[in-house]
């Protein structure tokens, strides 16, 4: 993930930052209304912020103008929703652009849609989906924070193929020959990013387990049943 500064073609760039700006917007207006009416979640919320931005900054090198790292969003997304996610994750890549010179402006829009859009709204679909079968928490916390790292890379793979097509097999080649050294660095680090969500999770839920509650992560009778309408919750 996190492409490099100018290494995508303008268009693509556009491209990309336009895709990526309705979430965002969307984001911001989730993230006012929850600070809003619950000021208390202020410091949850910069923990999600800044457990992204540490993991998303510890890169290892890969495909030539992109990198390999954990990416920290699967625990945004399971605890404030993935619209909140899209701010916090669009935050810590433009800080981490413009302090770290890891990724860049120009490349925003196809990192932020990557990383702080696919890669939530996968980890937390995951999550969800696991958890309306009665699977045990942290299970569901360990594959919704894996699939979260997991398809932002996919994501980046889909980038970098359309925009470097193989000159003999076009973009299908192209897209498997970036899965396939994605993979040798990214599946290992889903698997650690997995195990690291769970311990801090299970260190929250020692910790705050009334905000969790309130945030429908530790299932009471009442928000279990609240649950079954959360899709159209998180659509507001």
């Amino acid at each position: 993930m996190h492409i490099a500064e100018g290494f995508l073609p303008p268009a693509h760039a556009v491209a990309w930052g336009v895709a990526s700006a309705p979430f965002v917007v969307h984001g911001v207006r989730s993230l006012t209304r929850e600070v809003r009416e619950h000021p208390e979640s202020t410091l949850l919320l910069g923990a999600s912020g800044a457990f992204t931005f540490v993991l998303s900054a510890l890169k290892l090198p890969s495909v030539t103008g992109s990198c390999s790292h954990p990416t920290g969003t699967g625990l945004g997304a399971i605890l404030f929703r993935p619209p909140i996610m899209a701010v916090l994750g669009t935050i810590t890549l433009l800080f981490q652009a413009l302090l770290l010179a890891h990724g860049g402006l120009t490349t925003l829009g196809a990192n932020v849609f990557s990383m702080a859009i696919v890669g939530p709204w996968t980890g937390y679909a995951v999550y969800r989906l696991l958890r309306r079968f009665d699977v045990p928490l942290m299970v569901a916390v360990f594959f919704g924070a894996f699939f979260a790292d997991l398809s932002t890379y996919c994501v980046t793979s889909v980038q970098l193929a359309l925009a470097f097509p193989d000159p003999g097999s076009g973009f299908l080649g192209a897209l498997g020959k970036f899965g396939s050294i994605f993979a040798v660095t990214q599946i290992p680090l889903a698997v650690s990013e997995g195990l690291l969500t769970v311990f801090v999770m299970r260190l929250l839920v020692q910790s705050s387990k009334g905000e969790l509650t309130r945030l429908g992560v530790l299932l009471t009778r009442q928000n279990k049943t609240e649950a079954e309408t959360e899709t159209e919750a998180v659509a507001r």
